[in-house]
């Protein structure tokens, strides 16, 4: 088998495993299904993957990786931290919203994961908000954030409202979503009142 083939097949039968994960679950999708979705035998499966999880972990991996590299060209494209906060938030959501079911199981598989296997993907995730982390104390020590909050609970909250939009973008774009956002980190949204 050629590598070309075999890189296909790879593709194929992750891309089969994170639909099946993200439409069953990860408990009640069989190896067998994955097989059947990724048009290979099971025992071919098992070569690549020896066990459910090993798929599971190979796609949030794959995720994080990615989320990762786009972050990194998102904010390599301007110096002023605040852009780049910006640059940041865009891309997150257009990963959130691009359709890759890898994504998803990213933000929900972790509850399938045996200890070790977590452990992993825990150092992934943490590399990824470190970029999170960099970007923050970036605009704190340009003076663009507040120097008396809790960066780490900001992250939490901003990542947090960000991911929740995988279930309820309300139609909206990467844009549009980017700008409320935006509004609401830079305090545009409560306005005081003129007295």
């Amino acid at each position: 088998m050629t590598k070309k083939l075999a890189k296909e097949r790879s593709e194929r039968l992750l891309k089969a495993a994170a639909k099946l994960f993200r439409e069953k679950g990860f408990a009640l999708t069989t190896v067998r299904e994955i097989a059947a979705a990724a048009k290979i035998l099971p025992g071919s499966l098992h070569y690549r993957y020896p066990t459910k999880e090993a798929i599971l972990v190979k796609l949030m991996d794959d995720a994080l990786e990615r989320a990762t590299s786009v972050l990194r060209q998102a904010v390599g494209k301007a110096n002023d931290p605040a852009e780049r906060l910006k640059l940041a938030v865009k891309a997150h959501l257009e990963l959130l919203l691009s359709g890759d079911d890898s994504i998803y199981i990213l933000l929900y598989g972790w509850r399938s994961l045996g200890e070790a296997a977590s452990g992993r993907i825990e150092r992934l995730r943490t590399r990824y908000e470190a970029l999170w982390d960099s970007l923050l104390y970036e605009a704190v020590s340009a003076g663009c954030l507040s120097k008396n909050i809790d960066l780490k609970l900001i992250k939490q909250m901003v990542l947090g409202a960000l991911n929740w939009v995988v279930e309820h973008s309300s139609g909206l774009t990467p844009d549009e979503l980017t700008e409320t956002f935006w509004m609401l980190l830079s305090g545009e949204v409560i306005r005081k009142s003129q007295s």
